[in-house]
């Protein structure tokens, strides 16, 4: 018995163990991509919350981890994270006659599985896709070396699912 009573147990790791743990804990937090929430009406919002619960689980095989601050309104997939946001407002190209004749090379329009969109080049090298004559603007920002294509495939039929054509207030 005097054999319990006797021995010390040292762990010298275990600090090390918990300020790592500790760390770790506090660095995966401060990783999550930081995205604006859009503030749209009270009809493009209460679609936006139609489409969050239509969205995939996996986009261009990446998987959903939303931005912070967490809402209804934006999702994100990988990292560097491709974003959604939905309610956003109707960017000014969109309505520019310059950008309709395809007199502006950063801003182009098409249709992907029947959802239009506006595209955007951006300097940091990612593209900006706003979807088009939907009842709300959903904005895609798809990171450079992305394939753009997948990403408008696979959310195509949640924003038809969920954003009934029309022209955005």
């Amino acid at each position: 018995m005097d054999f319990f009573r006797h021995r010390r147990l040292s762990y010298p790791g275990l600090p090390a163990l918990v300020l790592l743990i500790a760390a770790t804990g506090c660095s995966s937090a401060d990783d999550n991509t930081r995205t604006a929430v859009p503030s749209p009406g009270t009809k493009a919002t209460e679609l936006c919350q139609n489409l969050d619960k239509s969205l995939p689980a996996k986009v261009d095989g990446l998987d959903r981890e939303d931005p912070e601050p967490r809402s209804a309104l934006t999702a994100g997939w990988g990292s560097p994270a491709i974003i959604l946001r939905c309610g956003v407002q109707r960017p000014p190209k969109m309505v520019d006659p310059k950008v309709a004749e395809g007199g502006d090379p950063d801003a182009v329009g098409g249709g992907v599985n029947g959802v239009g969109w506006l595209m955007e080049k951006r300097d940091d090298g990612a593209t900006r896709f706003t979807s088009a004559q939907r009842l709300a603007y959903v904005e895609v920002t798809v990171p450079e070396g992305r394939d753009t294509a997948s990403v408008l495939v696979d959310l195509a039929g949640a924003i038809k699912k969920a954003i009934p054509k029309g022209i955005a207030d």
